[in-house]
């Protein structure tokens, strides 16, 4: 179960990242080619944070579909496995476009209490 290992590394990220503010919510980046199961990414979250500053902070995840581009024909086609096929010509030269991320896409932090946006 390589997601308790992706876990860890994102709870690293996340911790230095937020510079000892209180985080609220972590969005991440995962592309449908990682072979990552969302719903055990964020099982492993909750285990990965437990008893830590993080424990409680909601794991959010934007599940990103395998996509290419056709040069032959220029059309986009999203794909369930890694076969470089065009969806509207049939091409073989196309170029693999989105699906392959794992990325931390923001944090999302509490307002330090006694302060407000107003405050100058």
């Amino acid at each position: 179960m390589h997601e308790v290992s992706i876990c860890n590394a994102i709870a690293r990220i996340v911790d230095e990242a937020s510079l000892g503010q209180r985080v609220q919510v972590v969005r991440l980046d995962v592309g449908h080619l990682r072979q990552v199961v969302p719903e055990t990414l964020r099982y492993c979250w909750d285990i990965a944070v437990r008893e830590t500053a993080l424990e409680g902070v909601v794991l959010d995840i934007d599940y990103i579909p395998a996509r290419i581009s056709c040069h032959a024909c220029g059309a986009l086609t999203d794909i369930d496995v890694l076969v470089l096929r065009c969806g509207s010509c049939g091409s073989n030269d196309a170029e693999l476009m989105a699906g392959d991320e794992l990325s931390v896409r923001s944090i999302d932090v509490a307002e330090p209490s006694g302060t407000s946006p107003c405050d100058g």
